[in-house]
C-alpha cells in the first residue's frame, strides 16, 4: 500500500507463520493430550505429581505460544517519504511540538545528559519557534535546573553551529564523543566548561554564587534552600521564550521550560504517569502544541528529520482521524558486541510492533513517541493539527494557570490517569496507557527509518537489568489481574487480535512457570534415574523434538530477519531463560505478595552511570555478578543442579543398558542448560575481578543445591 508520503509492506513470512501455526498447534494439542492422559492414568502420587507440574508448565508454554500467534498474523514494514512532505508543505504549516523529557535523580540520570539530550531536540530541523521543551524535574534537584539554564546559554551557540555544519548527531555529548579537532574544538572547549560547572554544583549538591552567571539566577535557587525533593510547592522556570530569545544568527531559539511538580507526602504522585500529565496540562497553559513527544531523560535525537517522519502519518488525512501516536523504536547506543544482557529487546521494540502494525498499531514504549494531543485528552474526533493562541508564556495569567495544574490538589476529582492523560494503575504505565488508548477506538503506527531516529541508555549490569524486568513483570501483571484484562476487555473493545497481543506482554511474568520446572524437575529426576519423557526409540519423542527445535528455529529465523546476529541471537534466548528463573519469579512472589497486602512495590530509577572497571567488563562481553543479590542465589543453585545432573546423569546413562535412550531428553536439558550457564560458573569458579559472583552467594547457592538434592532424594526414593 502507498500514499503520497509512506508506503506498507507486509512480511514475506506471513505465509510460513500461519501454515507453521497450523502444524505446530496439532503438535501441542497432541503433546497436552499424551500430558494429560499419563496425569489420569492409575499412578502413585509421585508420578500424579510430577505429571502434575510438568501438565502445569506445558499448558503456561502452550497459553504464552497461543497468544504470540496474534503478533505472527501480519507483520508489515513501513517506510516514510519526508523529502515528499517537506516540498508539499509548507514549513510554516507544521505544527507545534511540544517535548517532555522527564528526569527524578541528578545522581543517577546526570543533569548534563539530560540537557544534552534536550539540546538533541532543540535543534531538529523543524521550526525552532515551533518547538517547545519541557522538562519534568521529580527530583525537585536545582542542580537539574542550573544544567539546563546552562544548556540554554549554550544553545545559542550550538543550533547554529549544528545547522551551518550539517551535524545529523545533535547531542553535545554524543557528538563530542566522536569528534575532535576543526570548527568543532572550540564548541567542545564551551560545552565542557559548562559541563564542569554543573558537574562542580552535583559534587556540592548546591548550586553556589560562584557558578551563576547573574544576581537574578542566585536568587532563582534560594527557592530551594530547606526544601526536600518529596515535599515542596511546584516550581516552573520558563528559560527560553521564542517570541524573545535568539541564537548569535538571529533566528528565534526553542520554548525552553523546567517544571517540577508539587510534591506533598500526604498526595499520591504516580510516579512518571504524573510526572508526563503534569507536563500536559502545563504545556497547555503554555504552547498547547498539537503534537507531544517524549522522551527518557538518556534518549538523544539521533536524526534531526524524526518530526517529518511522524508527520507523513499525521498529515495524512486516511490516519488521522482516529491516529493516535507514531511509536519509534526505542534502540541503544554502546551495546557490546553479543549485547550479553540482550538490552537490545529485540521482540519487544522491534519484532512485536511489526506484528501489531496493522492490527491498530503498536504499543506506547514509555519513549521516543510522538503523541496527537487529542488523544490524551478524550475519543477519535476533530482532526485538526492547528494550536489553539496563547498568551505569552511567562505572563502572569499563564504562569498562575500552570503553578494551578501543576499542584497535587488538581487532579482529585478528575479523569486525569483514568480516562485522560496518561494512564495510572500500574508501574508499566507507557504499556498501560497504549493499551488503553487502542482499546479506546485508537490507532497507532510503527515508524523505523533506516537510520535510528533515537539512541538511548540502557543498564549495563546484571543486577539492574534484572531489576528493571521484575519492575515491568510486576506492572504488567498490574494490568493482567485489573477489570480491564487484555483476554477479557482487550477483546471486547478492541479486537480479538490486539487482545491477545496486549495479553502476551501482560502475562509476560508467567514464564517463570515452565522455566522454572524444566530448569529443576527433570534434571533432578535424571540424577535418580527416573525418566519424564519418551525413549528415543519412542515416536513420541519425535513430537517433543519438533516442538523444541521449531519453536527456536522460528525464533532464530525471525531475530535473524529483524537485522540480528547469531551471537546476540544465543545471548537473547540465555536471557530469556535467566530473566525467567530470577526478574519473572520474583516479580510475580512481590506481585502475589502485593495484592494480599504484606508488601508494596516503588518505583527505582535505573541508573544511567557506570563505572570504568564495570565498562571494561562489559565491553568484554563479561557478565557482572559482583553485588549480593537473591537473583544470583537463584542462578548459582540452578546452575549447580544442572551440572551435577549432567555429571551424574552422563555416569549412569553410560553404565545403564538402555540409559542414553531412555533418558536422552532429560541429558539434553541439562547440556543445553549448561552451556547456557557458562558465564555463572565462570563467575562462581574461575574468575577473580570486581565481576564475580560474591563468596557468600555461590556458598548459599550450592548448599541450597544440595538441599533440593537431597529433597528430591527423598521424593524420588520414598
Amino acid at each position: 500500500m502507498h500514499t503520497a508520503f509512506h508506503s506498507l509492506q507486509v512480511s514475506r513470512l506471513v505465509p510460513f507463520n500461519r501454515a507453521h501455526a497450523l502444524l505446530y498447534s496439532v503438535a501441542v494439542l497432541a503433546a497436552l493430550h499424551r500430558r494429560l492422559g499419563a496425569l489420569l492414568a492409575p499412578a502413585t502420587l509421585l508420578s500424579f505429581s510430577v505429571s502434575l507440574h510438568l501438565l502445569l508448565a506445558d499448558l503456561v508454554l502452550a497459553f504464552m505460544w497461543l497468544t504470540y500467534q496474534a503478533l505472527r498474523w501480519r507483520p508489515v514494514r513501513r517506510r516514510e517519504f519526508p523529502d515528499r512532505l517537506a516540498l508539499s508543505v509548507d514549513p510554516k504549516d507544521f505544527p507545534a511540538i511540544d517535548v517532555f523529557i522527564c528526569t527524578a535523580d541528578p545522581h543517577r540520570e546526570p543533569p548534563m545528559s539530560v540537557a544534552s539530550t534536550a539540546l538533541s531536540v532543540m535543534a531538529f530541523d523543524y521550526p525552532t519557534d515551533r518547538i517547545s521543551i519541557y522538562v519534568s524535574d521529580d527530583g525537585g534537584s536545582e542542580v537539574t535546573l542550573f544544567a539546563f539554564m546552562e544548556a540554554s546559554r549554550f544553545a545559542r551557540y550550538w543550533l547554529p553551529f549544528c545547522k551551518e555544519n550539517g551535524i545529523v548527531v545533535r547531542s553535545p555529548e554524543a557528538y563530542f564523543r566522536s569528534t575532535n579537532g576543526g570548527d568543532s574544538e572550540k564548541m567542545k572547549m564551551m560545552y565542557q566548561t559548562m559541563k564542569e560547572k554543573v558537574e562542580t554544583a552535583l559534587g556540592r549538591g548546591y548550586v553556589g554564587n560562584d557558578l551563576v552567571s547573574s544576581q537574578e539566577e542566585a536568587e532563582v535557587f534560594k527557592r530551594w534552600k530547606g526544601l526536600p525533593s518529596h515535599d515542596h510547592p511546584s516550581m516552573i522556570q520558563v528559560l527560553l521564550d521564542s517570541s524573545k530569545d535568539t541564537d548569535i544568527m538571529g533566528n528565534a531559539l526553542p520554548n525552553v521550560i523546567y517544571v517540577s511538580r508539587e510534591k506533598r507526602p500526604t498526595s499520591p504522585h504516580h510516579f512518571k504517569a504524573g510526572a508526563l500529565n503534569v507536563l500536559t496540562r502545563v504545556s497547555r497553559t503554555m504552547s498547547n502544541g498539537p503534537v507531544i513527544l517524549t522522551l527518557d531523560c538518556d534518549t538523544y535525537s539521533n536524526d534531526p528529520r524524526s518530526p517529518l517522519h511522524a508527520l507523513c502519518y499525521f498529515l495524512d488525512p486516511a490516519l488521522s482521524p482516529d491516529l493516535a501516536f507514531v511509536q519509534f523504536p526505542q534502540i541503544f547506543q554502546g551495546l557490546n558486541k553479543n549485547d550479553i544482557y540482550a538490552s537490545e529487546v529485540k521482540r519487544l521494540y522491534t519484532i512485536n510492533p511489526r506484528g501489531k502494525d496493522r492490527l491498530g498499531g503498536p504499543n506506547y514504549v514509555g519513549t521516543a513517541c510522538y503523541f496527537l494531543r487529542r488523544s490524551l485528552q478524550g475519543t477519535p474526533s476533530s482532526t485538526s493539527l492547528a494550536p489553539e493562541a496563547n498568551d505569552p508564556l511567562s505572563s502572569e495569567s499563564v504562569l498562575r494557570k500552570a503553578h494551578e495544574v501543576a499542584s497535587c490538589t488538581y487532579e482529585p476529582g478528575t479523569k486525569w490517569g483514568s480516562s485522560v492523560g496518561f494512564r495510572y494503575g500500574s508501574l508499566s504505565e507507557d504499556y498501560h496507557t497504549g493499551y488503553h488508548l487502542h482499546c479506546e477506538g485508537w490507532k497507532s503506527v510503527f515508524c523505523y527509518p533506516t537510520r535510528p531516529a533515537f539512541l538511548g541508555d540502557v543498564p549495563k549490569n546484571l543486577n539492574d537489568v534484572l531489576s528493571q524486568r521484575k519492575r515491568w513483570c510486576v506492572g504488567l501483571f498490574e494490568v493482567a489481574f485489573s477489570r480491564c484484562c487484555p483476554l477479557t476487555f482487550g477483546t471486547m473493545k478492541a479486537s480479538l487480535l490486539v487482545g491477545l497481543c496486549y495479553a502476551h506482554e501482560a502475562f509476560w511474568g508467567s514464564w517463570c512457570i515452565p522455566i522454572t520446572i524444566y530448569g529443576l524437575l527433570p534434571q533432578l529426576a535424571l540424577i535418580f534415574g527416573i525418566p519424564l519423557f519418551p525413549k528415543v526409540s519412542d515416536p513420541w519423542f519425535y513430537l517433543y523434538a519438533y516442538l523444541f527445535f521449531t519453536t527456536y528455529g522460528q525464533d532464530l529465523l525471525e531475530f535473524l530477519a529483524a537485522d540480528g546476529t547469531m551471537g546476540r541471537w544465543w545471548s537473547d534466548q540465555r536471557m530469556w531463560m535467566i530473566i525467567g528463573l530470577t526478574s519473572y519469579l520474583f516479580g510475580t512472589v512481590q506481585f502475589v505478595l502485593k495484592k494480599i497486602g504484606i508488601s508494596a512495590q516503588g518505583f527505582n530509577v535505573t541508573s544511567k552511570v557506570m563505572e570504568d572497571e564495570q565498562s571494561k567488563r562489559y565491553e568484554k562481553g563479561a557478565f557482572d555478578f559482583g553485588v549480593e543479590s537473591p537473583f544470583f542465589v537463584v542462578l548459582g543453585t540452578v546452575a549447580a543442579v544442572n551440572f551435577s545432573s549432567l555429571v551424574v546423569g552422563i555416569a549412569r546413562a553410560a553404565t545403564t543398558e538402555g540409559g542414553f535412550d531412555e533418558l536422552f531428553v532429560q541429558l539434553f536439558l541439562s547440556v543445553f542448560v549448561t552451556a547456557n550457564c557458562w558465564p555463572i560458573y565462570e563467575a562462581m569458579f574461575l574468575r577473580s575481578d570486581g565481576g564475580k559472583l560474591p563468596r557468600n552467594v555461590t556458598v548459599i547457592s550450592l548448599v541450597l543445591a544440595g538441599f533440593l538434592h537431597c529433597i528430591a532424594y527423598l521424593i524420588f526414593h520414598n
